[in-house]
């Protein structure tokens, strides 16, 4: 642990201490304090006792005005809170709709991207409606890290409303994803297909040949985590021919030296799904051993 994060833990530990009687009438003067330091503590204090079982719910309205902030810090601490109890207060979480939809349109990628997770991780039927606007642009943001929580974000909404999904072509769309010049965008749009295709039993991950070409090529530079979910993807194609089948087990056989566990198997099994497509018994005595 660094010496700042060790600094910071400790100051906000002082956060968690506070026990009594009165406080959220307290709390709720701080909060709609002009003071921007004074509003941000006050906030960390709720989230505080939100953290320890605390009901802040009351609090609502008044930390939600706190959410017209350009200070990243801030607006995190306030959608934190709202994605804890929006679902207990559905009506007054539709105040934040215009502020999430303004800042998907931030110039800040950051923001872009924290407001568009943050309306998928609201699962409230009324918002989810505000959503789809935001979510569409954002897939197609300039930035790849806006993508890539767009491209989760379409699984989290699917969830809630498979026909909305469907309509608004969001599943095309993470499909396309695939083809993403970024390795984590592509990782990610295969782990919001898989879950899509877990959750509906239908088969939205269509690997083609040519989606099998980019699959292989972002495995070589995406996370340990979008690696697995690459490789369970590749189980799915049915290869041409022998000679398609030696060079996905080429292709995937250095991934049998990885130091993460979950990665080596994920890529066992795709080896073990295309022997028995290899004809070459030498290639498969080779491998197997």
């Amino acid at each position: 642990m660094s010496r700042s994060s060790k600094k910071a833990g400790g100051t906000d530990s002082k956060f968690f201490t506070t026990n009594r009687k009165g406080e959220n009438h307290e709390l709720r003067e701080e909060l709609r304090s002009p003071q921007r330091d004074r509003k941000r503590d006050a906030v960390k204090k709720v989230i505080a006792n939100m953290t320890i079982g605390k009901d802040v719910s009351t609090l609502f309205t008044d930390v939600i005005n706190c959410i017209q902030t350009d200070n990243l810090e801030l607006k995190k601490l306030v959608y934190l809170y709202l994605i804890n109890y929006a679902k207990s207060q559905p009506d007054l979480a539709l105040l934040a709709v215009n502020t999430f939809v303004k800042d998907a349109n931030d110039p800040n990628p950051l923001i872009r991207a924290l407001a568009i997770r943050t309306m998928g991780c609201i699962r409230v039927d009324k918002i989810t409606e505000y959503l789809c606007e935001p979510l569409s642009r954002c897939l197609k943001d300039e930035d790849p890290y806006v993508r890539k929580t767009a491209a989760v974000c379409v699984a989290k909404l699917y969830d809630i409303s498979p026909e909305l999904v469907e309509d608004r072509g969001f599943v095309d769309t993470l499909r396309d994803l695939i083809s993403d010049a970024n390795p984590t965008v592509v990782a990610n749009a295969v782990c919001a297909l898989s879950e899509i295709a877990e959750n509906s039993g239908k088969d939205v991950m269509l690997v083609t040949a040519n989606v099998l070409q980019k699959l292989l090529a972002a495995l070589n530079e995406c996370t340990e985590w979008g690696q697995v979910f690459i490789l369970d993807s590749l189980s799915a194609y049915e290869p041409q021919d022998s000679r398609e089948a030696e060079g996905i087990i080429e292709r995937v056989t250095p991934r049998l030296q990885h130091n993460n566990s979950a990665v080596v198997m994920s890529a066992v099994k795709v080896i073990l799904r295309y022997l028995d497509e290899v004809t070459n018994q030498e290639v498969v005595r080779s491998v197997s051993k």
